[in-house]
This record gives C-alpha cells, sequence and structure tokens, in this order.
C-alpha cells in the first residue's frame, strides 16, 4: 500500500470495514462510471472531429486532418479519419466495460463478490485503453488539425443565417423575402442583396461581416 502511495502519489489506504470491502465493490463502480464519462465526452469529440472533417467535395470538410494511412481502400485518393475511428472505438469497448463492472459488482451475494475477476479486468482494460488512445489521439490527430480556410468561408457565404444581420437595417419581412429566394436560387444572400441594391456596397459589407455576427448582442450587425 506504501509502494503504491509512492508511485502514484494517491494517499491509498486499508479499508476500515473490511466486510463492506469484501461484499461491495461501490468504489470500483464509481472509478469506472468516471471513466465512463470520460469515453462519453472523448467519443463525441472524435466525432464531432470526424464529421467536421468529412469530404473533400460531398461532406462538411471544415478542416483537414493529418493523413495517417495511405488512403481508403475502397476509394482511392480519400483520406479516412482513422484515428477519430479508433478512439470511437476504444470510448465503445469502456462503454460496455462499465455495464459489465456495475452487473459485476451488482451480483455480489452477502459478504462474497465472486465476479471480483471480471470486473477488475473491465476496469484495467478501460483504464489501459483510454490512457493508450488518448495520447495517440493528441499526437497524430489533434496537433495536426489545420482549418480548411476557403471551404469555411464558402459555408458561410452560403449559409443563409447571413441575412439574420439584415433585418434590423431593412426589416424582417424584406429579409425573409431574401433569405426565400436565396433558397429558391441557390445564390448567397450576398449576391441577391447585390442583385436588389439593397445597401450601397460599403453598408453591405458591414452587415454582412460573419465575424460581426459573432459578437454578443449590440457589438455586431446584427444588434446594432
Amino acid at each position: 500500500m506504501r509502494h503504491l502511495w509512492h508511485q502514484t502519489s494517491i494517499p491509498f489506504r486499508e479499508a476500515r470495514n473490511h466486510f463492506e470491502a469484501q461484499a461491495a465493490k461501490d468504489g470500483l463502480v464509481q472509478a469506472s462510471g468516471q471513466l465512463k464519462t470520460i469515453a462519453v465526452s472523448l467519443f463525441k469529440i472524435a466525432n464531432d472531429i470526424r464529421w467536421l472533417s468529412s469530404g473533400p467535395r460531398c461532406g462538411i470538410g471544415e478542416i483537414l486532418l493529418p493523413e495517417t494511412q495511405p488512403g481508403s481502400s475502397i476509394m482511392p485518393g480519400k483520406v479516412n479519419p482513422v484515428i477519430c475511428e479508433s478512439v470511437m472505438q476504444v470510448c465503445a469497448r469502456v462503454i460496455g466495460n462499465d455495464t459489465t463492472v456495475t452487473w459485476a459488482a451488482a451480483n455480489g451475494n452477502f459478504e462474497l463478490n465472486v465476479m471480483m475477476p471480471v470486473l477488475a479486468q473491465s476496469l484495467l482494460e478501460s483504464l489501459r485503453l483510454l490512457a493508450n488512445v488518448t495520447n495517440v489521439f493528441r499526437e497524430k490527430c489533434i496537433v495536426g488539425i489545420k482549418a480548411n480556410i476557403p471551404r469555411c468561408n464558402e459555408l458561410v457565404e452560403y449559409s443563409m443565417a447571413m441575412v439574420t444581420s439584415l433585418a434590423p437595417i431593412i426589416g424582417y419581412d424584406k429579409a425573409a423575402e431574401i433569405a426565400k429566394i436565396s433558397a429558391k436560387t441557390g445564390k448567397t444572400i450576398r449576391e441577391i442583396c447585390r442583385d436588389m441594391q439593397i445597401l450601397p456596397e460599403a453598408e453591405l459589407t458591414k452587415a454582412l461581416d460573419p465575424f460581426a455576427m459573432t459578437k454578443p448582442g449590440g457589438e455586431g450587425s446584427a444588434g446594432g
């Protein structure tokens, strides 16, 4: 116990009630639950990055991931988000292990839990997998992510949300009309405003500044 304390800096202590410690494994259930929480959060992060990197033509494509493999075995030249997908698989395993830990701990009988081996194996596997995959995720994916700036600009321009900042200036009804034309024709809000001569170019540029729209109300064009 002292060796573990020295190696981990965690103050391990002998159980106060040996009967409770032998019969119930609540502490391990709680630890596994915390690992599951990490896995759920990590899964979402990896999946979001996977979707944001989808493309290059028919997906979102807002970010570029490091090319860790030659390409897809099905589609030549395609870069698959293999690190994200490996992270997601590990998270699925950890979530499954938590179910095993939960069920094993629940099936202790009186002063003895005979399912400790599978409980311990599942918990240790979750610890090892999460520790390894987070390092791989950081080294082979996160630190190499780059923004696909041209694609981001393109998506912003084609977003009909751009019309929102025009409503306080030209009125809701006119802004809604422009949005409907954009949806019908495929033209951007900016192109339609120019065609209809809604505002002088300088005012239009200021009104359709996407960065201003991200500021709190009153600072950007939409709140002015």
